[in-house]
């Protein structure tokens, strides 16, 4: 029963992964290596200044496809629990206002689609498709397609400084699953939110560069009872991948802390007393499109490791966690979400 009930809150946890992490860097396409001499100087030996063309978008749409694969290898109470996740998320950004260093964008989720396995048990949910396997989160998946954000972007500093649609989104959530709400509660913060959302589009410098040209960025996400996750991404200008796209190799690091005492922990069926979990083998690329004003592609590797100190229960046991994580996110002009079946 112990093991039942970790596994049920470490299956949710991974569900929500996709959207608490932030996510940045991008893998270049091996085949677009012979067109990266098309825009040879520039970018190159001189330097350039890329920055997202929000005043090009206006009252425009724009789409972006993110796929998440996560291959987990626990140890819990001496079982091994193999767990993988294959998650899409479909969006629309429309760009509704730009005015001097502030646009205002508005972020739908427009689908998803979910392929899990976990202890030997798939749990699939696909919105594209009118049939639905019968499961116990389907209806917690389907609550999440139509949610609707408005961001408030600072232009200049690219920092998001609003967010709205916090409150529909939980509603949503905890009407397909009420037993959650103390956890989306806390681990859905507007603060949560919005560094959610940064890292979309401040994928690129704000002054100036050129090849060889280093950079960084800092996100601080507080999840309550899940712990804090301290990430740093170390940017480097490449110059051209191909005519109008420039390249950036990105590091990620990251770093895991324990929560410590949360009052309630959530409503989660367990409590993270201590981890050490490290981040390796980070690889990671952006590309970015200066004739179309935008992130183009983005896709990041990462291995995190280590061990885990859960009570539940009223008894300790440790967790042995491996996991590889893959994002990419691609950015297209026409809406890339498949027609129903």
């Amino acid at each position: 029963m112990l093991l039942r009930r970790l596994m049920a809150g470490l299956l949710v946890l991974g569900v929500l992964a996709v959207l608490a992490i932030p996510v940045s860097g991008q893998e270049k396409d091996k085949g677009k290596d012979k067109d990266k001499d098309k825009d040879k100087g520039k970018g190159d030996g001189e330097k350039v200044l890329l920055k997202w063309d929000f005043a090009k978008y206006k009252d425009k749409t724009f789409y972006q496809k993110m796929v998440t694969k996560t291959v987990q290898t626990m140890k819990v109470m001496n079982n091994d629990v193999n767990q993988t996740q294959n998650q899409t998320f479909y969006f629309s950004f429309t760009v509704k206002k730009v005015d001097n260093d502030k646009a205002t964008i508005e972020q739908k989720i427009i689908g998803v689609a979910m392929d899990i396995e976990i202890g030997g048990s798939k749990i699939n949910y696909d919105s594209t498709k009118d049939a639905q396997a019968n499961n116990p989160l389907g209806d917690f998946f389907k609550a999440l397609v139509d949610t609707t954000f408005t961001i408030e972007l600072d232009t200049k500093k690219l920092e998001v400084t609003k967010m709205e649609g916090r409150e529909p989104f939980i509603q949503k959530l905890v009407a397909a699953n009420p037993q959650m709400k103390p956890l989306l509660e806390v681990i859905l913060s507007q603060d949560a939110l919005k560094e959610m959302a940064e890292p979309t589009f401040a994928v690129i410098d704000t002054k100036p560069v050129g090849k060889g040209d280093k950079w960084s960025r800092k996100t601080n996400l507080d999840m309550g009872p899940i712990g804090k996750y301290e990430n740093k991404y170390n940017f480097t200008f490449e110059g051209p991948a191909e005519k109008g796209v420039y390249k950036i190799k990105v590091d990620t690091e990251l770093n895991y802390k324990e929560p410590g005492d949360v009052a309630g922990q959530g409503g989660l069926p367990f409590k993270i007393k201590s981890a050490k979990l490290t981040s390796k083998n980070p690889l990671g690329e952006v590309l970015f499109s200066e004739a179309k004003g935008r992130l183009e592609k983005s896709t990041t590797k990462l291995t995190l490791s280590g061990d885990l100190n859960i009570e539940i229960g009223g008894q300790n046991t440790t967790v042995k966690l491996d996991q590889q994580q893959e994002s990419t996110i691609e950015t297209m002009d026409d809406n890339p979400l498949p027609k129903k079946k």
